[in-house]
């Protein structure tokens, strides 16, 4: 049988990536949406076509009053799209964007940064262990961000710290059930995420290739596949770290 993983955030840019790429792998996929439902359906049927199962459901990310609902309907779904009582792999990848300086960043900013980046994916987890299989995993997604500063992103990488540090309690306190814990942290990528600037400003574009090693700005397909390996069993030593992807972004 067909392991199943979830994927918040996973109908388009990075999310849509690593749900492809693990479909790729052999591997089930229920992905999250927030309010594009066709980019959603289109994933899921990109994810048939590889011979793989998948489904799609509604999440708001940032609101973790919803989540026991939104688990009623996970369970519903794997009983009734792919016959399971339990998923095996959790990717916390669903995000936004700001780009504010520390001086102007607002209340309402941070508070948006802090439910979908950190509060939201720690409740989110807790509630989603239930319906975990032992010696499944979990990838949480941070950023080069939380390593070097560039101004602009202070809440928001504050937040993506955050995330790393709970990936290694997360990693501590779930290993006896053998549920192994890591955080992928990309460079910069060209999608749409953050208003598209990395992707469509010629000139944040150049600047960030003359700051990495490879001498590019990163691609959604240079993400999904590692997160899709976390996924595999070729990565069952591989526990409580932080996975840097950026080319050699700040060396």
């Amino acid at each position: 049988m067909s392991k199943i993983a979830l994927v918040t955030g996973g109908s388009r840019g990075l999310g849509k990536n690593m749900a492809l790429s693990l479909a790729q792998k052999g591997i089930d996929v229920i992905l999250t949406y927030n309010s594009k439902k066709d980019e959603a359906a289109s994933v899921v049927a990109q994810i048939e076509q590889s011979g793989q199962k998948g489904a799609a459901l509604q999440l708001n990310a940032n609101d973790s009053k919803s989540f026991d609902a939104f688990f009623n309907q996970v369970s519903i779904v794997l009983k009734n799209t792919f016959k399971a009582e339990r998923f095996d792999y959790l990717i916390n990848n669903a995000g936004i964007g700001i780009h504010s300086s520390f001086a102007e960043t607002t209340e309402e900013q941070f508070d948006a940064l802090m439910d979908i980046h950190l509060k939201g994916p720690f409740f989110l987890t807790q509630k989603a262990l239930s319906l975990m299989n032992d010696g499944g995993g979990i990838v949480n997604i941070s950023s080069g961000l939380a390593r070097f500063s560039t101004p602009g992103f202070s809440a928001y990488a504050s937040m993506k710290g955050g995330i790393e540090v709970l990936t290694r309690y997360q990693a501590k306190e779930l290993g006896s059930r053998g549920i192994r814990v890591n955080v992928v942290a990309p460079g910069a990528i060209e999608t749409d995420f953050g208003g598209g600037t990395v992707r469509d400003n010629a000139q944040m574009n150049q600047f960030i290739a003359s700051i990495t090693a490879l001498g590019r700005v990163g691609l959604p397909d240079d993400i999904g596949g590692v997160v899709a390996f976390l996924c595999t069993n070729d990565a069952r030593w591989i526990n409580a770290q932080r996975i840097e992807v950026s080319g050699g972004a700040n060396l």
